[in-house]
């Protein structure tokens, strides 16, 4: 796919960035699983906490393309940089697409500088896959919402300053999911149980508690019963990003598979030179290579206007069950190594398979593409 110069540019730049700054600390951030604060403001040096901001609140306004290279590039070097960062712009996307402009004069600034991180809050305990289950409730009081229930899987749960935030305005009513904006300092809102998670360990995932946490009305950004398509909207977009990830994941486990097979000895020569071994790159190079395109597909699709509901959950699908099998292999190709913390892939194998969860499991994406056949 033809790229302008200037996709190129931020494309090369943010790889430069993700290989001299994310990657280094990728591994310690995993293992102490605190999130790399230095890398998140290099990230607001280069504007990409801005990428889904206007121009006119000091963002970069980025298209589909280039948000789907950012996020290749920055996954490259770790995942849970890029997760936190895409959570961050579903924040900005949903304050910029609903919110009135006195919203936007207060919050988007900042957020392009990268503080108040944003949060995304749809999920509950016994509603994932189908939120028009939750049971949080916001109620109308006077000027104000009160807000109780209970949020999980909330990336950026405890380092976000706001939180954009779906509940009910009647607990019984599945047609009354409507979207609010919530500051993090909020009395009543406290940040419940991290999650102590197989991968993606740097990114904090925590569940967010409201109990009695009164908003001013005009803090909601939809009209009320609204939510729910202003979040399917907003992640039929978010699963274009994950896909660029799980490319950027497998890019990198690719990379590292190839390095190792040209190093590594046995039986008097390189293991690449076995055909076993170079099958194994083969079918990791197509798969990378076949996620990457339906990826940019599904981003020219949107650029230009037109509907990708059922083009980006292919692209989900596919990329994300990709990155699962091409870091298994990337594994398998280090052989005993491949186990051990010693070598990059082991992270990148347990961090692969959450790209085939959040924003939409595999499952969900094979239900929204077989309903595009219809």
């Amino acid at each position: 796919m033809h790229l302008s110069p200037e996709q190129e540019a931020i494309r090369d730049t943010v790889q430069a960035f993700a290989e001299d700054e994310i990657r280094p600390v990728a591994g310690e951030a995993d293992e102490t699983g605190e999130f790399p604060e230095d890398v998140w403001d290099g990230l607001a040096d280069l504007d990409l906490t801005g990428l889904t901001v206007p121009e006119e609140y000091g963002g970069y306004d980025a298209d589909r393309v280039t948000y789907a290279l950012v996020n290749e590039a920055v996954a490259y070097g770790a995942l849970a940089v890029a997760t936190a960062l895409s959570v961050h712009c579903l924040a900005t996307s949903c304050i910029r697409e609903f919110g009135d402009e006195s919203l936007h004069e207060a919050w988007l600034p900042e957020m392009v500088d990268g503080r108040p991180v944003g949060a995304f809050a749809l999920s509950e305990p016994q509603a994932g896959s189908n939120p028009a289950e939750m049971t949080t409730e916001a109620r109308r009081d006077g000027d104000e919402y009160v807000i109780d229930g209970t949020k999980q899987w909330i990336t950026n749960g405890e380092r976000s300053g706001v939180v954009v935030l779906f509940a009910k305005t009647d607990r019984q009513s599945p047609g009354s999911v409507t979207q609010f904006l919530v500051p993090k300092d909020t009395d009543g809102l406290e940040v419940g149980k991290r999650e102590d998670k197989l991968g993606l360990r740097a990114s904090d995932t925590t569940t967010l508690e409201f109990d009695g946490a009164r908003i001013p009305a005009e803090y909601r950004l939809t009209e009320e019963g609204r939510g729910l398509s202003a979040a399917l909207s907003i992640l039929t977009g978010g699963r274009i990003g994950i896909a660029a990830q799980s490319v950027g994941l497998a890019q990198a486990a690719l990379d590292a598979a190839v390095d190792y097979a040209q190093e590594r000895e046995q039986f008097g020569q390189p293991i690449g030179d076995f055909q076993a071994i170079q099958h194994k790159l083969a079918e990791m190079h197509t798969t990378v290579r076949a996620g990457r395109l339906l990826t940019l597909d599904a981003a020219r699709r949107a650029d230009a206007g037109e509907s990708v509901r059922g083009a980006a959950s292919m692209a989900k699908y596919f990329a994300s069950e990709g990155a699962v099998d091409v870091t298994n292999e990337a594994v398998q190709i280090h052989g005993g190594y491949g186990y051990t913390k010693d070598f990059d892939v082991e992270r990148f194998y347990r961090d692969a398979k959450v790209t085939t969860i959040y924003e939409g499991t595999t499952e969900i994406q094979k239900r929204v593409i077989a309903e595009e056949l219809r």
